[in-house]
């Protein structure tokens, strides 16, 4: 499944046709793949204000084999290779007038950006300002990135990673993820990290390699995509769906190595089968994926009580009774779990004629929020992704003038792939992200609809 007008409008013919006609041509997004480096080319690191993570970040991209440049003079020189990215640490911006700083390194350095360039800027939380002055300039960053992230263009995306007093161990995971092809959909977002204690000398190519990680929904779709870039990245994959999907269920297990559990979890049996099931087979769980949803849309005043309650028995009420059947099973949630839930961008910005599916998604964000603080106890994490318009065998049944504006809603100007939905998660599987914690990340290319 593709996006037919991207790959039209970057054929030879498609290509002078939509240029031609003034059309919008979407780039070609640079997705990850196995064995390719962190960047195809340097990258700027450069300050505003007294940063105290410059030495981080040059750490983290030497080490990955990226070569660091200086920040272009401000008459924006045009000597010199183009840069592949431009990190900028403004973690010691003070007041509104250090904002200029970041003005006077990003425009030079990202006039001359390379296509499916990569803008990553580090801040800090405006809640832990000590002055009204400080705050502002704080939060003036995200209108910054979130601004930045529109004007760019050729597939390249900004984001915001915000890093408190204490967190500077868990930026290193986070820095690849927004630099790396697997944050290709991934737009105009902001992170905020926690402290934690991450794992060193982790596995680029196989980060979960020894874990054992669960998919709900994992018979098709965005959930068939999970499994296999879990199963890629070394994990063994319990793939779970309801009996009625057991003979495409049982492809995707055979697929990627992995286990296949005919399970509704609906059922009222549904969190003690699974629990039963990941002790007695696999000796407990590192990965939960709660992937499992389903739509009955229909206008507020139009929807009988059976839609609504299916909606928020699969996409809500599933994922409180399976996560809390995991926490109270002793031992069977192993130390530095992570658990990730599906919510969607109808959550966040809502969506007409989903009410029910709406208000499940948006619960899953205060799920995951609310849990964060007892898992953080635990070593573990919870956090949710939230995708926007993605190319499905279900999108591609909706009306042409309907799925294409859909697509299209977005700064990157085309829809997501379900493996951008599962990049993302997989990342947040990993040891390295042991510092992001009730976290919401939308994978949604920038949605104009919605934050």
């Amino acid at each position: 499944m593709s996006d037919w007008y991207t790959t039209f409008a970057n054929s030879g013919v498609g290509a002078t046709l939509v240029t031609q006609l003034g059309l919008p041509r979407p780039a070609v997004l640079r997705r990850y793949e196995p064995g390719q480096p962190l960047l195809p080319g340097p990258a700027v690191v450069g300050t505003a204000g007294e940063g105290r993570l410059r030495g981080t970040v040059t750490a983290v991209l030497r080490d990955a084999g990226v070569t660091v440049l200086p920040p272009v003079d401000a008459d924006g020189a045009e000597d010199g290779e183009r840069p592949a990215a431009v990190v900028l640490d403004a973690t010691g911006v003070t007041g509104p007038a250090q904002l200029a700083a970041a003005h006077d390194l990003l425009a030079p350095a990202v006039r001359r950006l390379r296509p499916t360039g990569r803008v990553v800027v580090l801040g800090n939380p405006p809640a832990s300002a000590d002055t009204p002055a400080q705050a502002a300039a704080r939060q003036a960053l995200e209108g910054l990135v979130r601004s930045l992230a529109k004007e760019l263009r050729g597939g390249s995306t900004a984001n915001l990673v915000l890093v408190p007093e204490g967190a500077g161990a868990s930026v290193a995971g986070p820095l690849r993820f927004f630099l790396s092809g697997r944050s290709a959909y991934v737009d105009g977002q902001v992170l905020t990290l926690s402290p934690a204690d991450v794992p060193a000398g982790a596995d680029e190519e196989r980060p979960l390699a020894g874990r054992i990680a669960v998919v709900t929904g994992a018979a098709r779709g965005i959930g068939a995509a999970i499994a296999r870039v879990l199963s890629r990245d070394g994990a063994h994959v319990v793939a779970v769906d309801v009996p009625a999907a057991g003979e495409a269920l049982a492809e995707v297990a055979n697929e990627v190595g992995g286990t296949a559990l005919q399970l509704d979890v609906t059922a009222p049996d549904a969190p003690r089968r699974l629990v039963e099931h990941l002790r007695e087979r696999h000796g407990g769980v590192d990965v939960v994926v709660h992937n499992a949803g389903i739509t009955r849309d229909r206008l507020l005043v139009n929807m009988d009580a059976a839609r609504w309650n299916a909606v928020m028995a699969v996409n809500l009420q599933a994922q409180l009774d399976l996560t809390q059947a995991l926490l109270d099973a002793d031992g069977v949630l192993r130390p530095g779990a992570r658990v990730v839930s599906v919510s969607s961008q109808s959550g966040i910005a809502g969506n007409r004629g989903q009410t029910n599916y709406a208000a499940s998604k948006a619960g899953v964000i205060g799920m995951v929020r609310a849990w964060a603080p007892g898992f953080a106890a635990r070593g573990a994490t919870i956090n949710a992704v939230a995708p926007g318009f993605i190319v499905t065998e279900m999108t591609a049944r909706m009306p042409l003038g309907t799925r294409e504006v859909g697509a299209r809603l977005n700064s990157l100007q085309q829809g997501g792939l379900p493996v951008d939905v599962a990049e993302a998660i997989a990342w947040l599987a990993q040891p390295g992200a042991a510092g992001v914690n009730g976290q919401v990340l939308r994978v949604c290319g920038q949605s104009l609809l919605g934050a």
